[in-house]
């Protein structure tokens, strides 16, 4: 198999084995989202395996910052992995993701982020889980009761993109979170002109809503806001919705604000798609990420990553003043030991005492890491 980037007209010849893989895709179907994926394609970022003539894997890397304690990290967000049916079992889906790997390094991103359709795949090539997309139902009448003041609100449409991208940074920023994705303009561009979302913007606020479940319905994409009047007044316009769509499905924060607006919640029902993040760059990553504030913490590290060697080797460790750097050192004989998928279970938050139980951490003394890269990462879309 030859691996290389599509040119801009050979797209279509990737819908039969993306179809194979995921089902078939409607005329209609298959020109949305082709919108979605051009900027992607316009820019080198779409891949395929060729057999011959025929396509038989597909990827994508998405150009994408990924916010870490209010501070954003440069990301590629691999999607579209596809292996023609009759040609998987032979290496192929593990040939295209380290040909990928290396591009994200190429790209110049220092972390890269999927949602695994199998995990012992990107597992063995140095991704691991670090968080989820939470989806949760909400009845529409319950938001009937979430009062709001008058906030100056109004529809957003494609002119409104870079606008759009920048409030929604400034949101993520101002909260300090972990793991949503910052888009580009083009895509925000492209889901503003989209028929079935509707989207509302105000100056420290966004929210975007689609009708589902045939129109009976409310499905939240995204609802942010940096104030309660904000976040009030655009969580009213979904409730006005409770003569018609009796539950709304939302995409939200595990401690999203939102949820201490209800009056009555008794049960949550939630929904979480697992993702899984890859350290790139060790130090442009360690150097990028946010840190809570008052922290410190200082650990020798030895990190085993065959498929990046420059992340491999001793190192050391330091989190200060809200900011880390990861420097070359001298082998320690006491070093916290890490591979790539516990260097990025580290890096998304999880404690160390479930890395080394797990088995993803081992070695000398890591207990004050917890507490430097705490976090509780969350997505708000899928791709």
């Amino acid at each position: 198999m030859k691996i290389r980037v599509l040119e801009p007209g050979e797209l279509d010849a990737t819908r039969d084995v993306r179809s194979r893989s995921f089902g078939p895709f409607s005329d209609e179907e298959w020109e949305a989202s082709l919108r979605y994926t051009r900027p992607s394609l316009e820019a080198g970022r779409q891949f395929a395996g060729f057999d011959g003539g025929r396509v038989v894997a597909t990827g994508r890397l998405h150009d994408l910052t990924q916010w870490w304690h209010g501070r954003p990290v440069s990301m590629a967000g691999v999607g579209g992995i596809t292996v023609a049916p009759e040609e998987r079992g032979r290496g192929l889906g593990r040939a295209l993701m380290t040909d990928l790997l290396e591009r994200c390094a190429e790209f110049g991103h220092s972390l890269s982020m999927l949602y695994p359709a199998t995990t012992w795949l990107y597992r063995s090539l140095g991704w691991e889980h670090a968080g989820g997309q939470h989806k949760i139902d909400i009845p529409t009448e319950a938001l009937r009761s979430v009062g709001a003041e008058r906030v100056p609100v109004r529809r957003a449409g494609p002119d409104d993109a870079a606008e759009v991208a920048a409030v929604i940074g400034r949101v993520h920023r101002a909260a300090r979170d972990c793991g949503p994705i910052g888009w580009a303009e083009a895509y925000w561009r492209v889901f503003l002109a989209a028929e079935q979302e509707f989207s509302y913007l105000a100056d420290d606020g966004f929210l975007s809503f689609r009708w589902t479940d045939s129109k009976t319905a409310l499905e939240v994409t995204r609802l942010v806001a940096s104030s309660e009047r904000t976040l009030r007044a655009l969580w009213a316009i979904v409730g006005s919705g409770s003569s018609i769509a009796a539950t709304v499905h939302a995409c939200v924060a595990p401690m999203d604000a939102a949820l201490w607006l209800l009056r009555e919640r008794d049960v949550d029902i939630v929904r979480r798609n697992q993702w899984m993040l890859r350290v790139v760059d060790a130090p442009a990553a360690i150097e990028a990420r946010g840190y809570p504030a008052g922290v410190t913490a200082e650990a020798p590290l030895l990190i085993d990553d065959p498929q990046r060697p420059a992340n491999s080797g001793h190192w050391r460790l330091v989190v200060r003043d809200g900011e880390g750097r990861l420097e070359r050192s001298a082998e320690h004989p006491h070093a916290v030991r890490l591979g790539a998928g516990g260097l990025a279970g580290l890096y998304a938050g999880v404690p160390v005492a479930s890395l080394r139980c797990s088995g993803l951490l081992g070695g000398g003394n890591a207990d004050a890491l917890s507490a430097a890269f705490a976090a509780t990462p969350f997505s708000l879309d899928y791709f």
